[in-house]
């Protein structure tokens, strides 16, 4: 009888305890303070025998240990062993690795001394050893085979004499005046003699030809960031003379170089066309081309995709990776042949860089349930190996269901974008929505990891919301007459897109049509004001992150004017008054009815913070709906402070639970205005 009593208790004990770790299982969701958890492989090398890879590995800084920005650490990993070796740790900021021709030293940026400079260790030593003392820095750089010297970028007052005048105490600036030019220097290492090899122009993207006598450039005559965007051409320079040579006319956007491994040829990544809104079209020319750009060897037309980097394998191929919808891909081409060849196929990873040599590429990619790692690729044999692990705790979450999703515009149009379920996801039950959408326009959604301070991805889930993030068309990754389809239509068929995206997840029972929410940055900014007013019927919450409000007021006070006409709008703002404020949300805020948060970095020079206080303004003006507006002192076109991250996650995440919640009391309300941030760091 005692041993059946016993028996009987211990069955109890095991019941219990499989219930009570089946709900553990269930509640271990990600929470906000994950946020300071994730890391990034933000960006790699391989040496050239393919035995090591260098990589950068980004970490947030807590915010318990005060405010800042994210630390870059450098390690490196060794194939064969499948090990892995912390070279730069702690709170330094490294970057740009990039291996000596013998493999036996890694170069690098770094902000441990005086400004950024370039430093090397031997991997076998640790120990890092300044190179370059450039009085402003170091932009970009990079090695000659001949291991004895290197070029890099730095910038150069064109006004000296401003300086002397500001030690007077005349502290005056000169709007898109007194910019500094960006200089190439070349350095011999051994001597430590420095030669600058342009004046009067900025030296961008640039790559050294293998015989060490050319360097290819792509070379803009302003360092303005429109001049960056747009009018940037690739040239070639002598390294003994500084002479330049047009070697590739672009028409628009540029932003890879790369010569083959012989220096006989080079590829380029840049726009189809002047109007062409994003650089993703790949092209080839030989050495000292003289070909007009409609004769030189084109591999993008009819492509449905965007090429993001391109390397030569040798001296006639050329291995690349590709947005193709939200999946990506490596792909080789021959150099005069415009057929590819897919060498890592769709699906497995999806990459946001890569480095190649001797038949192995580095790539860093994610998944939807890891971030950002490093992963080995054997070209040959097809082998995928994941190499690093540097978010083992994201295993232990549950996570929400996540996949790709296709509907039919009204035209017909197919779009497509990336869907989270939300955690625990129940058959017939009908969901709120949260509506994410990508800046640019020229940018696209993959199906990799969505989780970051302004991608609310897992932490939506987590919180019992559908996540929908579409690449409605303009976006890229769907060739260059996807992305053209923007073009002089700004938040019109676009914005429909998102409109049929989020009726088809109501068709499907997924999404309750009462609670909708919308929110994105900088364009995604813009997409967000313009459902809160223009279709305030479709959406009970927005959050517009740094986005366009007055179309007319932001193409005056933009640093991108050139750009915003050229690929976006085809007419100059004087001459279209009415069509600029026919496509401004402030014209739209009589009787809106969708709480809106506004949060705005205060220097942001790409859409000015003014942007933000007239929607606040108009919306406080003309209609009695919750709104609210956030300025982030110090911060630009988005947060780089860990606390202002915090903030932003916390508080339009908040944002959306108030007002897409059961509760109808709070819908006229405003949140509490003082967020409890130690309640979310539990």
């Amino acid at each position: 009888m005692i041993s059946k009593i016993v028996n009987g208790r211990r069955m109890l004990f095991l019941l219990f305890l499989f219930f009570a770790l089946s709900l553990n299982a269930q509640n271990n969701l990600i929470k906000l303070n994950n946020l300071f958890d994730i890391r990034n492989v933000a960006d790699a090398a391989i040496d050239p025998a393919a035995e090591n890879v260098a990589y950068i590995l980004n970490i947030p800084v807590h915010v318990n240990q005060g405010e800042g920005t994210s630390y870059n650490e450098l390690h490196v990993y060794n194939i064969k062993a499948g090990t892995t070796t912390p070279i730069l740790t702690g709170k330094i900021s490294a970057g740009a690795p990039k291996w000596s021709s013998d493999g036996k030293r890694v170069y690098f940026v770094s902000n441990m001394g005086e400004g950024t400079q370039v430093y090397y260790t031997d991997i076998n030593d640790k120990k890092p050893v300044k190179v370059t003392n450039a009085a402003s820095g170091v932009l970009a750089f990079a090695l000659f085979p001949d291991n004895k010297r290197i070029a890099y970028v730095s910038t150069v007052s064109r006004l000296p004499e401003l300086k002397q005048q500001s030690a007077k105490g005349y502290k005056i600036e000169y709007y898109e005046e007194d910019y500094h030019d960006r200089v190439l220097h070349v350095m011999n290492t051994e001597t430590g003699e420095v030669k600058a090899l342009n004046s009067g122009n900025s030296v961008f993207e640039f790559d050294i030809n293998p015989d060490g006598r050319t360097i290819l450039a792509a070379v803009s005559p302003k360092n303005l960031i429109d001049y960056e965007y747009m009018f940037k051409r690739v040239y070639q320079i002598d390294v003994a003379t500084g002479a330049q040579n047009l070697v590739f006319e672009n028409p628009g956007k540029l932003s890879e170089i790369a010569w083959n491994t012989d220096g006989s040829e080079f590829s380029v990544i840049s726009a189809a066309n002047v109007n062409d809104n994003f650089s993703g079209s790949l092209f080839s020319a030989k050495r000292d081309n003289e070909l007009s750009f409609d004769k030189v060897s084109a591999y993008s037309k009819g492509f449905e995709g965007s090429v993001f980097k391109a390397v030569w394998a040798d001296k006639n191929t050329i291995l690349y990776y590709s947005d193709e919808g939200v999946e990506t891909t490596l792909r080789t081409v021959k150099s005069g042949n415009p057929k590819p060849e897919v060498v890592l196929e769709p699906g497995k990873i999806y990459i946001t860089g890569f480095s190649y040599a001797n038949g192995v590429a580095a790539i860093v990619a994610s998944r939807p349930e890891h971030p950002a790692e490093l992963y080995i690729y054997d070209v040959a044999s097809k082998k995928l190996t994941k190499a690093t692990e540097n978010n083992g705790w994201v295993k232990n979450l549950t996570l929400g269901k996540q996949e790709k999703i296709s509907y039919k515009a009204k035209d017909g149009l197919t779009i497509e974008g990336v869907l989270i379920y939300p955690v625990n996801y129940k058959a017939g039950t009908k969901y709120p929505l949260i509506t994410y959408i990508h800046g640019g326009p020229e940018a696209c959604e993959k199906n990799g990891w969505h989780t970051s301070y302004n991608k609310w991805g897992q932490f939506a889930a987590a919180k019992g919301f559908f996540y929908f993030a579409p690449n409605y068309r303009a976006s890229s990754g769907r060739g260059v007459d996807f992305s053209h389809m923007g073009f002089g239509d700004l938040v019109g068929k676009e914005f429909e897109d998102v409109i049929d995206g989020i009726d088809h997840l109501i068709k499907l029972g997924y999404v309750d049509e009462k609670k909708v929410g919308i929110g994105g940055g900088s364009y995604g900014g813009y997409f967000s004001a313009w459902a809160a007013t223009k279709h305030t019927n479709k959406f009970a919450a927005s959050t517009v992150f740094v986005g366009v409000t007055n179309q007319l007021s932001k193409s005056n006070t933009t640093d991108i004017p050139e750009e915003d006409y050229l690929v976006h709008w085809g007419v100059r703002p004087l001459d279209a008054v009415e069509k600029y404020l026919e496509r401004s949300p402030i014209m739209y805020t009589k009787n809106t009815k969708t709480p809106t948060l506004i949060l705005h970095g205060k220097d942001d020079p790409r859409v000015p913070a003014l942007q933000s206080i007239e929607l606040y303004r108009t919306l406080k003006t003309y209609s009695d709906v919750p709104t609210r507006l956030v300025l982030y002192p110090g911060e630009g076109h988005g947060n780089r402070k860990n606390t202002n991250r915090f903030d932003f996650l916390v508080r339009t995440l908040q944002w959306y639970e108030w007002y897409l919640g059961d509760d109808s009391a709070k819908k006229s309300e405003l949140p509490p205005l003082v967020v409890d941030y130690d309640e979310y760091l539990k």
